[in-house]
């Protein structure tokens, strides 16, 4: 996987290239497109069949912004290691990053460990995206958030791996029944539901498993000094105050389809999008009324 940077495109090591804000001339619309401080988006699961590239790119393409976090797990690489998969709107994705990139946007992506392979590449730039092991956000209104994926905390990831990778084939197979259900409901014109989103609320032990990871995430960024957090990894967007930090995880682009974002004031927002071929193509044309604000949290 040391050569999965090239197989995406033309991105090279490289310094800043910017060539002006991300607000400058482009092929989007800029009369229909919101734009926030800061966004910060997490497993994206490229590569894989059950990554919805196509909403990722309607989203991005609605809301420019300063600052762009790439919170891990980008590419599979675990999925790409079995089987090749990497169609165009992949691909796209990776394109209209480093566009981001080289028109201003800083970009900065913390590796995962489903790319993990990244991580042998942290201080340098790719087409101007910056790779870190971890980062430290200081928001509009002054408060330092600690930015990392968030796998160091999980047990299964770090102490059994073998473990790992079969839960991993198992959700697989999860998206995949959850993408015939899907198929199935739109033909009945039903809106789009997560199965594997479901079973997390409902199965007693993934629940517990969510509450203890979230709690050892806050209790780590505190003892750090911190005053919040954000994260991925688990596939569950939340804004939620624990022990006195503000515990962000900006959800995922498999299942919830969602995005933590910061506006200029400083607060933060988690924004489910809805692409435009569930929104009568109005998915990006009006940002406001297809994203839904599902927590908010000001200073």
């Amino acid at each position: 996987m040391r050569n999965m940077f090239d197989a995406m495109g033309p991105m090279g090591m490289s310094g800043n290239g910017g060539v002006g804000p991300d607000g400058g001339p482009d092929s989007d619309d800029d009369s229909l497109r919101k734009r926030y401080r800061s966004i910060f988006i997490s497993d994206l699961h490229l590569g894989t069949p059950g990554c919805q590239a196509a909403a990722l790119l309607d989203f991005l393409k609605a809301h420019p912004s300063d600052n762009l976090y790439l919170v891990g797990d980008i590419v599979d690489g675990w999925q790409l290691r079995r089987k090749w998969y990497w169609p165009q709107s992949h691909n796209d994705v990776v394109q209209k990053l480093l566009k981001r990139a080289r028109k201003g946007c800083r970009v900065i992506y913390v590796p995962g460990n489903h790319d993990e392979f990244a991580r042998e590449f942290i201080g340098h730039q790719f087409g101007g995206i910056e790779v870190v092991e971890e980062a430290v956000h200081t928001t509009a209104d002054g408060r330092q958030l600690w930015i990392i994926h968030g796998d160091y905390f999980d047990a299964v990831v770090q102490c059994a791996k073998w473990l790992a990778y079969v839960g991993d084939n198992l959700y697989e197979f999860t998206l995949k029944l959850n993408r015939h259900l899907n198929s199935l409901r739109a033909r009945m014109g039903l809106p789009y539901w997560s199965l594997s989103a479901y079973l997390k609320q409902k199965v007693k032990s993934a629940l517990n498993y969510v509450t203890d990871f979230e709690e050892a995430v806050a209790n780590e960024a505190r003892r750090r000094g911190h005053q919040g957090v954000v994260c991925g990894h688990i596939h569950r967007a939340e804004i939620r105050e624990i022990n006195g930090v503000l515990y962000c995880n900006d959800g995922d682009w498999v299942e919830s389809r969602s995005a933590l974002v910061e506006n200029y004031d400083g607060s933060l927002e988690l924004v489910h999008w809805a692409p435009a071929h569930e929104t009568q193509g109005r998915g990006h044309h009006a940002a406001t009324s297809t994203s839904t604000v599902t927590a908010k949290a000001s200073p």
